[in-house]
């Protein structure tokens, strides 16, 4: 996938805002008028942008409704698990969850930094690249990241519980979702879940929420002025649905298109049905790529999500290192948004071929890969965790949570870990059990 180049169109607008700064502090006359007209001009070039009729056949390869994804999936088995065996669901979930508390940690003081800056600054500050182990120091320590913790709260030094994320929050978002609305939830109910516990959100999740707040349906507050439709967001919303419907790859899935839907379209979409069933695959293979191929079942066979995730699988036995899987998803992806949900979904999973089984490499090269990267590694340690365990994550990585998790939730600020496993259980106990 290639897109035209905005480089000149960036150029000019900032050429465009910078004369007229200049003009103005020469006392050029009738700036504010021509400024006035360039933004109407803008404004209806964005509205004939917006306006330009897509692909009628790609579209057909990718639905919105459920029921039309449901009849493009591939054949494959939809429920794996044959009964729900507590113990070791636990032990799953909670190498699942510290897993993707580690990997997005690890990521988090890093996020979307350029290769070459992490391996510059890996180099001044001592540590590995890949790392591993928590960034011993971070630029910036005192500032806050979600207005609650600290930036060296992400450093080996400073960890005292899991330091705040959106990755995070919205994985116990989704637990409080099926408890207070069930596990038959609605999009709907998505909506006021949102509107009750998120103070704030970005992106895609943004839009939704304040089309929210404006009194829009849930159903429509995610197409409406949203060019981030098929952006990462609703993939890292992925996590609760698998935790929810372990070894139910489908029913994982359905959760997650209801979450999605609020936000997202298309690729959005199915970036979180994809990794949602991958997670609740994880809870009953010991191979990741196993999981991997296993979450294509739950998508349509021909959109762009299954065919990135195919050439991801097939390049895969050639990507061996961080900086091999960057170029190859820069050079595949030419012009692609650093937060897309493609781009970063690949390396994702060669964080996972690369790392096996090494909860440590998994997140480690993951991490120095880039892009979305504490998303990414999120991602990749919530699903090796589920393979491997509480007993496969080392030791280093859990070891100062201190059994809790901090986030911007309103009403929870702090929460137990082994609370939210008991919860966890609780439900999809229940599911299990129907």
């Amino acid at each position: 996938m290639s897109y035209p180049s905005f480089a000149h169109l960036h150029e000019l607008l900032n050429l465009l805002e910078f004369y007229a700064q200049l003009k103005h502090e020469q006392g050029a006359a009738g700036i504010s008028e021509q400024v006035a007209a360039i933004e109407a001009e803008l404004t209806l070039a964005l509205a004939a942008v917006q306006a330009l009729p897509g692909d009628p056949a790609l579209a057909a390869r990718e639905p919105d409704n459920l029921a039309a994804i449901r009849t493009l999936r591939p054949a494959a088995p939809r429920a794996i698990w044959p009964s729900f065996d507590e113990k070791e669901y636990r032990r799953r979930l909670e190498g699942a969850l510290l897993g993707r508390f580690a990997g997005c940690t690890l990521g988090a003081p890093v996020e979307g930094w350029a290769v070459n800056r992490m391996e510059a600054w890996a180099h001044e500050i001592g540590d590995a690249l890949p790392p591993v182990d928590y960034w011993s120091e971070i630029p910036e320590r005192h500032h806050f990241r979600y207005g609650a913790s600290r930036c060296d709260a992400y450093t080996r030094g400073k960890i005292d519980g899991v330091p705040v994320d959106d990755d995070i929050t919205y994985t116990i978002l989704g637990l409080l979702i099926a408890e207070d609305y069930g596990l038959d939830f609605t999009t709907a109910d998505v909506g006021r879940a949102w509107l009750q516990y998120l103070p704030v959100a970005c992106t895609a999740e943004h839009v939704a929420l304040e089309n929210l707040k404006k009194g829009m349906p849930a159903e429509q507050a995610g197409e409406t002025d949203n060019p981030y439709a098929a952006w990462i967001g609703a993939d890292i919303r992925s996590d609760p649905w698998g935790y929810l419907a372990p070894g139910l790859p489908e029913k994982a899935a359905e959760m997650a298109y209801r979450d999605a839907y609020l936000s997202h379209r298309r690729a959005g979409i199915y970036g979180e049905m994809y990794f949602s069933a991958v997670i609740a695959a994880a809870f009953t293979v010991d191979d990741p790529v196993k999981a991997l191929e296993l979450g294509l079942a739950e998508i349509p066979a021909e959109c762009a999500m299954a065919e990135a995730v195919r050439w991801a699988l097939e390049a895969a036995p050639t990507v061996n290192n961080y900086r091999k899987a960057r170029a190859l998803v820069d050079e595949h992806f030419a012009g692609m948004h650093t937060v897309h949900t493609l781009n970063n979904a690949c390396l994702t999973i060669w964080g996972l071929t690369i790392g096996g089984t090494d909860v440590t490499r998994v997140i480690g090269e993951t991490v120095a890969m880039g892009l979305d990267n504490d998303c990414t590694a999120a991602t990749a340690g919530s699903i090796i965790g589920a393979i491997v365990g509480k007993d496969g994550i080392p030791a280093h990585w859990s070891a100062r949570f201190h059994n809790t998790v901090h986030t911007y939730i309103n009403g929870h600020p702090h929460l137990a870990i082994d609370n939210l496993i008991d919860r966890f259980t609780r439900q999809a106990a229940r599911l299990l059990s129907t």
